[in-house]
């Protein structure tokens, strides 16, 4: 008993990869990118097979002379057409119309390469419809087919292939009916050459050839078949390492979501270096929740959140965490750039021309505007991992503090935005001298926290907004 649980072990969990709960969002997700891919892989191999006609129907013009070579462009004008209706039918896995219009094309191109052309005056014998090498032209269906098809479709190709052409060479063998005199000639000609007369027998069929242009073909097909299970394999499988990416991007910034993911450990390592910290806040959100429905204050916080998220992320941000009604960012985490500073300013001007905007809407929609402040410092912070089995990336120092004193400052000098002394110099030597403009000195400012008073710069609010 003991060894074959093991094995009921293994098959169960081989038949829960083959046969995956297509009720869940992991399988829906990813047949929906398989989709996406199979849509992609079918307009391509359309337009790869209405090349590919056009080159073969040119190539007809050199080597089937007038007027038979209309009877053979008709035939590549119908295949050409068909790859339209598969465009229109084709779908992730297999279906009944797109395997037909595939039996459509094989049994169309076998017909035209070995039945005979109405448009053509030749009496030689029919076998010698197998002499002018036409059955390559198959793997043409075959890569059209790879490109766009599961791997059960590239095997019916190739199967269906070998049976179809397999059948009209049966048919031709046993009902066609040969004419003796050539192959008369030929033998009178070689009395004494037999092997060279069957060879240039137009009678012979050569079998022996028949069967090796149809064994490599099926050995070519069963290999594609295989390559593009694989293929479909990796597809699934980057299709789940996008839905983990993009699982972790509501959660993380785009820029820690890039290091958790090309790199094993990416945030482990204790880190200290000089950032840029900037808390963001909604001024009296309190008394504002207090007279609405909770439904009306986790929408209005949604927006918010939302339009603020959107801001830190364009300018290369970090967004740290929500604080209810607030949040907080970094820039220069988890990897310092050359424009933290100048980002982090940059980013709550485009924060505040959003929030204008917003307000603008709030009250066309007799919504009361709200107030917003904001505070941001430059200087040291300690950055790493914290937790034990749950990981939460952290920034700690008494920047993120100084950073959070200065946004409670903007009550008291009347203003939208309160920066540090040190954050200013940083962004002047970062050359962003356009990003202060509008700034407004205030020295010996009490910090909390903070033994020593700082000079800060404000961005004093206009008229009329006071008020939440």
């Amino acid at each position: 008993m003991s060894q074959k649980r093991p094995l009921l072990s293994l098959f169960a969990r081989r038949r829960r990869d083959e046969f995956p709960d297509k009720s869940s969002p992991e399988y829906q997700y990813t047949e929906a990118v398989l989709e996406r891919h199979k849509r992609e892989g079918l307009e391509l191999a359309v337009q790869v097979r209405w090349v590919a006609m056009a080159a073969i129907g040119v190539l007809m013009l050199f080597l089937v002379p007038f007027p038979e070579v209309l009877y053979i462009e008709c035939i590549l004008a119908l295949l050409a057409l068909n790859g339209w209706f598969m465009r229109r039918v084709g779908k992730v896995g297999q279906s009944k119309a797109e395997l037909g219009l595939i039996f459509f094309d094989l049994v169309l191109m076998t017909y035209g390469m070995v039945g005979p052309n109405p448009l053509s005056d030749q009496t030689w014998p029919h076998a010698m419809q197998y002499r002018f090498n036409n059955f390559p032209y198959f793997y043409v269906i075959l890569a059209g087919g790879a490109l766009a098809y599961s791997w059960r479709t590239v095997l019916a190709i190739g199967t269906w292939t070998t049976g179809v052409w397999l059948i009209g060479l049966a048919i031709s063998v046993w009902f066609v009916d040969p004419l003796p005199e050539y192959s008369d000639a030929v033998i009178a000609a070689l009395p004494d050459q037999q092997d060279m007369a069957h060879l240039l027998d137009p009678n012979s069929y050569q079998l022996q050839l028949r069967v090796q242009e149809i064994a490599i073909f099926l050995i070519v097909a069963l290999s594609m078949a295989v390559l593009v299970r694989r293929f479909n394999g990796l597809l699934r499988s980057n299709a789940a390492l996008e839905r983990e990416r993009t699982n972790l991007s509501r959660y993380f910034s785009p820029n820690v979501v890039e290091a958790l993911s090309t790199n094993d450990e990416p945030l482990k390592k204790i880190r200290n270096h000089e950032i840029a910290v900037l808390f963001v806040d909604i001024v009296g959100f309190t008394e504002f929740a207090a007279t609405r429905r909770p439904e009306d204050v986790i929408e209005t916080l949604r927006e918010f959140h939302g339009l603020m998220e959107t801001a830190v992320f364009a300018h290369g941000g970090t967004l740290d965490k929500y604080l209810g009604d607030g949040l907080m960012a970094t820039f220069g985490t988890p990897d310092p750039t050359e424009q933290d500073a100048v980002n982090a300013l940059a980013c709550v001007r485009d924060m505040m021309d959003t929030l204008d905007t917003w307000n603008d809407d709030r009250i066309a929609r007799n919504q009361p505007p709200l107030r917003v402040g904001f505070g941001a410092h430059y200087g040291p912070a300690v950055l790493a991992d914290i937790g034990a089995n749950r990981l939460e990336f952290a920034v700690v120092g008494n920047t993120v503090n100084v950073a959070s004193r200065l946004e409670a400052l903007t009550r008291g000098l009347n203003a939208r935005l309160v920066i540090s002394d040190g954050m200013r110099d940083e962004v002047i030597g970062e050359g962003g001298h356009e990003c202060l403009d509008g700034l407004r000195r205030f020295a010996d400012q009490d910090i909390r926290g903070v033994e020593d008073k700082l000079t800060v710069w404000a961005f004093e609010r206009p008229q009329g907004q006071t008020s939440a």
